[in-house]
């Protein structure tokens, strides 16, 4: 297989199996969005849609939120862990989502990336799929699948999107980060991985994980 054939392969697996992947955090705009992606930060999608609906009944806008102080955040927010840096971002970037954006969410990636405790994979996150533009988030399962399927380095994070930018149209950008991120929880776990169900590795992955 080429290397071009391999990513069609990817493509077309992807979307037989996931033709219409949903956000698998729940908001309704991009602050809810916003949040919601911080606190998944060395977490899991699930949790986080637990602690987000508490949250979000008292504050979610950034006006109610510097209501709060940054210990009732961290209170609320707790069970996702790193608590202490979360709550003080979310309390951070929404005074200054106020003060510089009259308390809107920019739609610009290197100023998300400006806002406290946002990196770039969160601001990534957020210019998908809140505000549509073309953007490939790299989570750890599209680090590791990139890596399996011999379409990566697995040198990091940074060489892994370029990687996925490169070989990708831009177009499925959007939707192929997540397809990736379903297929990996399914298929292609980091732990307790069935390597006979998982199909693309098996096609056109690195011959020693075979």
């Amino acid at each position: 297989m080429t290397k071009k054939e391999k990513v069609q392969f990817v493509i077309d697996t992807l979307e037989s199996l996931y033709p219409q992947p949903p956000i698998p955090l729940k908001h309704k705009d991009p602050y809810t969005l916003l949040i919601a992606v911080l606190l998944s930060a060395q977490s899991t999608d699930a949790r986080v849609n637990i602690i987000t609906p508490l949250l979000f009944e008292r504050a979610d806008n950034p006006f109610d939120m510097v209501k709060l102080s940054v210990e009732e955040i961290r209170d609320i927010i707790k069970p996702v862990g790193l608590s202490p840096m979360k709550s003080k971002g979310i309390y951070g970037l929404s005074h200054i989502l106020i003060d510089k954006y009259a308390g809107e969410v920019p739609d610009q990636i290197e100023l998300l990336e400006e806002l406290p405790a946002v990196g770039h994979k969160t601001a990534s996150v957020v210019m998908s799929q809140a505000f549509g533009v073309p953007s490939f988030p790299v989570d750890t399962h599209i680090h590791r699948l990139m890596y399996r399927w011999n379409l990566s380095t697995g040198k990091n994070v940074v060489q892994t999107e370029k990687d996925a930018r490169r070989l990708f149209p831009e177009e499925l950008w959007n939707k192929l980060h997540l397809q990736i991120i379903y297929y990996g929880r399914e298929y292609s776990p980091a732990r307790g991985w069935d390597k006979d169900k998982d199909l693309i590795t098996n096609t056109i992955g690195r011959k020693h994980l075979k």
